[in-house]
């Protein structure tokens, strides 16, 4: 009952005394280097800062060290529409079906000339007999597997292409990366 009595007497008393209290803010801690920062985060609940949340912010850590290699995606997923392709219904389906928004235009010897978007299929008036040559955009702009992502960002700039072909040191083609691989990327998403 004395326990009780207490217990109430303190609940009581508690919010009166607070302005009575002297309040000292817990002293900052900037990490002064990478170890640092890494300890900071690892001693952070998980309640406080998400697995996701961590991975993101190693994304960001590590973006100048990532090249376009790691998150380009390989030849292989590349599909590849011939410049005098006709724009046809199958034509059309077959691209908007594989995810993709930017397709390589090829000519007869198999040189990439130029970049079909599929969104410039939304303002215009395609005829089945149109070829794909009309609506390919001419400027190519390409990468090498070594560039950073942070060159790649510099190259967006310069170029105002959200669209790369990717090329090894033999000037090979071997892939390509979107705007949308490196935001992705720096969001912590696949």
């Amino acid at each position: 009952m004395l326990e009780h009595s207490k217990k109430k007497f303190v609940r009581w008393l508690d919010p009166k005394m607070e302005k009575y209290r002297v309040h000292q803010p817990a002293p900052k801690f900037t990490p002064q280097n990478l170890e640092e920062f890494i300890d900071v985060m690892r001693r952070t609940p998980k309640t406080i800062l998400s697995q996701s949340a961590r991975e993101k912010i190693a994304a960001a850590m590590s973006f100048e060290d990532r090249t376009v290699k790691e998150i380009m995606h390989p030849k292989v997923d590349m599909i590849f529409v011939g410049a005098k392709e006709l724009l046809g219904p199958l034509v059309i389906d077959k691209l908007y079906q594989s995810g993709f928004t930017e397709f390589p235009v090829v000519n007869s010897k198999e040189h990439v000339v130029g970049i079909l978007y599929t969104g410039a299929f939304n303002s215009l008036k395609i005829k089945e007999t149109d070829q794909i040559e009309k609506y390919m955009n001419e400027n190519v702009a390409y990468l090498h597997e070594s560039d950073s992502l942070e060159f790649m960002i510099t190259e967006i700039h310069r170029t105002n292409s959200l669209y790369f072909l990717v090329v090894d040191d033999s000037n090979d083609l071997t892939g390509f990366i979107t705007v949308d691989d490196l935001f992705n990327y720096l969001l912590g998403k696949d």
